[in-house]
């Protein structure tokens, strides 16, 4: 798996939980949603995604937006 798949994963596993754990618990989860959403937004300006830095420190190989 490559580090860009590895971050939509993320990303998309995320947002899914956030949905989840908002509509059962607390509608305050959806800030989560909110938070990955932005982060994806200004990764897809900027280039820099902490999610990445991480998961490039866990050994996951580089793909093509994310070096």
């Amino acid at each position: 798996m490559s580090l860009d798949r590895a971050v939509l994963m993320f990303a998309g596993l995320m947002v899914l939980v956030s949905l989840a754990v908002g509509y059962y618990v607390s509608p305050y989860w959806y800030l989560l949603t909110a938070f990955v959403g932005l982060n994806l937004i200004q990764a897809s300006f900027t280039g820099f995604c902490p999610a990445a830095m991480i998961f490039k420190k866990l050994g996951i190989k580089a793909g093509e937006a994310f070096h």
